[in-house]
């Protein structure tokens, strides 16, 4: 990592303390996280939630086009290619840092506040979920797409998509279905709308605070800056009665047929559709059987479970192959394992979930 991929800054409050400033500073990869810009991400957040003259911290994205596109999966690629049997340590090590940094934000002691302006996916959509304050923009796109990289949702996906409506969380983990603002909000990814141009404002504003109460001086700035107004038309809501028919199925199978056989004409579910019909058929699986596993489960529980899970991917030949497709040679031809989802064995999907630890040695075990 360079120094500039990761730039702190700290900005005076009247009171003489600081609003800690994090901007992701990699625009043309869409800030994608790199294992350095994690390490060096918990160690200052570590650093700044023990510094009493650190009253909040405010985490960004830069190039106005993202806040942080997901992980960088093309360094996972390079390593899975070219370091044949070393694969493993490498995905234990990456993803392991980054689940470690995602229950850190999530218990995060002080006023975590994310700045969730453009694009939010994958690795991305795990910081702004974690955060304590999490805003959105009218140009916020927010998504799990790993159905078209051979992965699966991660990032505790398998904890937040069971908060949301029945059936909503495993219809945007099979199809990758793409967010906004109104449905970041009514989804429970989000917490406020505020106008992108605001954005200097807002510090402006936090910077001037009483921080006598820390979470409650940064909830009535961003309050007062709040206009749901701007937010586009819900994709999800109004079809919510929809999306749980279509996802109301006693096997994975028989969902996925649900889906790609929906004769509806509506150009969000047409775009889902493309998108699982090409998409990879293991990760339905992976995504099915994820939820099932942690219906009732804890988000420590899950990031447990979802490292494992993401070490067996990195072992397996789907993932790399999705990359090459999707980001690497980006002819947009994965040629997957299985055809269909229908043609997955059982057998494969459960040589994904075959335990590399047990619960004393689990590099996780002390979430």
């Amino acid at each position: 990592m360079t120094e500039s991929e990761v730039i702190f800054e700290q900005q005076p409050t009247r009171d003489g303390g600081y609003i800690g400033i994090v901007t992701l500073n990699a625009p043309a990869s869409l800030n994608a996280l790199s294992m350095a810009m994690i390490a060096s991400l918990h160690a200052k957040l570590e650093t700044w939630a023990d510094d009493v003259s650190v009253h909040a911290v405010w985490l960004q994205g830069a190039g106005g086009k993202a806040f942080c596109a997901g992980g960088d999966v093309v360094a996972l690629y390079r390593t899975m290619t070219q370091s044949p049997g070393h694969e493993g340590e490498a995905a234990q090590a990456y993803f392991g840092a980054e689940y470690r940094l995602d229950h850190f934000l999530h218990h995060y002691p002080k006023p975590l506040i994310v700045w969730g302006d453009g694009v939010a996916m994958g690795g991305g959509l795990g910081l702004l979920v974690a955060a304590d304050q999490r805003i959105v923009t009218e140009t916020s796109r927010l998504a799990m797409p790993e159905i078209s990289l051979g992965l699966y949702p991660d990032v505790g996906a398998s904890w937040f998509f069971q908060r949301m409506p029945t059936g909503v969380g495993l219809y945007l983990g099979v199809t990758g279905a793409q967010l906004n603002a109104r449905d970041a909000i009514e989804l429970g990814l989000a917490d406020r709308v505020i106008a992108r141009e605001a954005r200097q404002d807002v510090l402006q504003a936090l910077a001037n605070a009483d921080y006598r109460h820390p979470h409650q001086a940064v909830r009535e700035v961003l309050r007062g800056f709040e206009d749901r107004s701007l937010a586009p038309q819900a994709e999800v809501m109004p079809r919510l009665d929809h999306l749980q028919a279509l996802s109301d199925a006693a096997d994975i199978t028989q969902v996925v047929r649900r889906i790609l056989d929906d004769p509806r004409e509506d150009a969000w579910l047409a775009a889902n559709r493309a998108r699982l019909a090409v998409g990879c058929p293991a990760t339905a699986h992976l995504v099915w059987r994820m939820l099932c596993r942690h219906r009732h489960g804890s988000l420590a529980e899950t990031f447990r479970d979802e490292l494992m899970l993401s070490v067996q991917c990195c072992r397996h030949t789907e993932l790399a192959e999705g990359i090459r497709a999707l980001l690497i040679d980006k002819d947009r031809a994965p040629q997957w394992a299985y055809t269909d989802v229908a043609s997955v064995p059982e057998s494969y999907i459960d040589g994904f979930f075959m335990p590399l630890w047990d619960a004393e040695t689990h590099p996780l075990a002390d979430l």
